[in-house]
């Protein structure tokens, strides 16, 4: 099925990364649904890793999550990344298209789930003790995962390695505006109709 050969084709992108997202690239071999199905499993993961933790590294309540209001920890960084990213080198003479953006992004959260899923089980079984484990996996799967972006920002881009950090940090730059702009946005909007609502009730009163 090519769906399966498509998704173990990420495991190849996952430890062998300069090969992988050269492909990835210029070979053609990602695929857009693979990318977003990666970030829906890294999605659930991250649900079901705060819910079934082990309580000796799950400091979460359990009846207090909304599984609907996790979705905005990865779903939203993953789009102002791949926007922010597209705008930015657009700017600065990057080959990378937005599409490709995207499935680099998504090809390099692998590791989360690699590494998360085991690890949530392992929580299980671990002492409080032994929960140093448990976090040191906790940050393989972040460097490993900042590696792979990392390596996918440079290929799809065709920049130095200089130019690909320069432009990383950058990216972080130009999420925090985004951020700014869309929450003085919905403020503004927010006071507006505050306003309107206002001279509404003052012209029903007078009546």
């Amino acid at each position: 099925m090519q769906f399966l050969r498509d998704a173990r084709y990420t495991l190849h992108v996952a430890f062998h990364p300069f090969d992988g997202f050269w492909d990835l690239k210029y070979e053609e071999r990602g695929r857009l649904r693979i990318a977003l199905s990666i970030l829906l499993a890294v999605t659930l993961t991250m649900i079901l890793k705060r819910q079934f933790s082990g309580y000796v590294v799950n400091f979460n309540h359990p009846l207090e999550l909304n599984s609907i209001n996790e979705l905005k920890y990865i779903i939203i960084p993953f789009l102002l990344w791949c926007v922010a990213n597209w705008s930015l080198t657009t700017l600065m003479d990057g080959e990378g298209k937005f599409r490709e953006i995207v499935i680099a992004t998504g090809y390099a959260m692998m590791p989360l789930i690699l590494v998360y899923v085991p690890n949530m089980l392992l929580s299980n079984v671990i002492t409080l003790r032994e929960a140093s484990f448990y976090y040191v996996l906790e940050t393989v799967a972040y460097l490993w995962f900042i590696w792979l972006l990392f390596i996918g920002t440079m290929t799809v881009h065709q920049y130095t390695v200089l130019k690909t950090i320069w432009t990383m940090l950058l990216t972080l730059v130009v999420i925090g505006v985004m951020i700014f702009l869309g929450l003085l946005f919905f403020s503004v909007i927010q006071q507006f109709v505050s306003f309107v609502y206002t001279i509404y009730q003052e012209l029903t009163l007078r009546r």
